[in-house]
């Protein structure tokens, strides 16, 4: 007998072994990795990383794989949706050289770097759990913070789950830019009862000091820089969570 977790990383290991496409686009990213590195802290380096992709297209539904067919493990370089974009900076600000970029990514991406659909960070939620825990981010607070309780089913083969959430009302979150940095990751919690979050990208702060919000946009087409309190006024923003960045070496 072999547990749950042993007997995927078997299945991981057995789709790799039968050749199993990998969706690559990685050139780009590797061109990026090595002069990031002369951009100083992860905060310079994701900067300087998601500065380099503005443009990029959007493209929503990119990673390939479900509960009954094989997960494939996808690196895309010129088109995100809002999560890839941000574990694709990510990976590479932190991976230091391009030979690390893929095992970076995986950890980011899935539950103990186990490419397999089940172990996948479906939920915003616990992509910043999985990430504190593997220390790749730590969590931001605020005075004001508060608590409240997300029953999620989005995702119908996961089932029910429930969400404790500690959140930041959005007032809270713009009277504070100054406890912010370039390179956090904000995550935008939804209204809906099925889901948690409805977009995240990246804090960025311009030469004249207003905050911006890096991300890919679904409205716009591609990856931009916008104005935080535009998006948070047009989407009608209640609560944030926020999580930074942290130094760390995965592989």
């Amino acid at each position: 007998m072999i547990d749950r977790r042993s007997a995927l990383k078997c299945l991981a290991g057995a789709a790799v072994f039968a050749g199993q496409p990998v969706l690559a686009g990685e050139a780009r990213i590797d061109r990026l990795i090595v002069p990031a590195k002369a951009q100083g802290d992860i905060s310079r380096r994701i900067a300087f990383i998601s500065h380099a992709l503005l443009g990029a297209r959007y493209r929503g539904y990119t990673l390939v794989g479900g509960p009954h067919s094989a997960e494939k493990f996808v690196v895309l370089d010129d088109a995100f949706d809002c999560v890839t974009f941000c574990e694709t900076v990510l990976a590479a600000a932190i991976a230091g050289e391009p030979g690390a970029f893929d095992a970076t990514l995986k950890t980011i991406r899935y539950h103990d770097g186990i490419v397999n659909w089940y172990e996948r960070n479906h939920y915003f939620f616990e992509w910043s759990e999985h990430n504190i825990e593997n220390q790749v981010c730590r969590a931001i607070d605020m005075d004001g913070a508060v608590q409240i309780e997300k029953t999620v089913y989005w995702h119908k083969a996961l089932g029910h789950r429930h969400f404790d959430m500690k959140v930041i009302p959005c007032a809270v979150f713009m009277d504070n830019r100054q406890l912010l940095k370039d390179g956090d990751i904000v995550g935008f919690v939804t209204q809906r009862p099925n889901l948690d979050y409805f977009h995240i990208g990246f804090v960025m702060f311009d030469n004249d000091g207003y905050l911006l919000l890096r991300h890919a946009a679904r409205s716009r087409g591609h990856v931009i820089d916008e104005r935080m309190n535009r998006f948070v006024d047009v989407n009608g923003v209640r609560y944030v969570t926020l999580l930074r960045p942290q130094e760390r070496t995965l592989v």
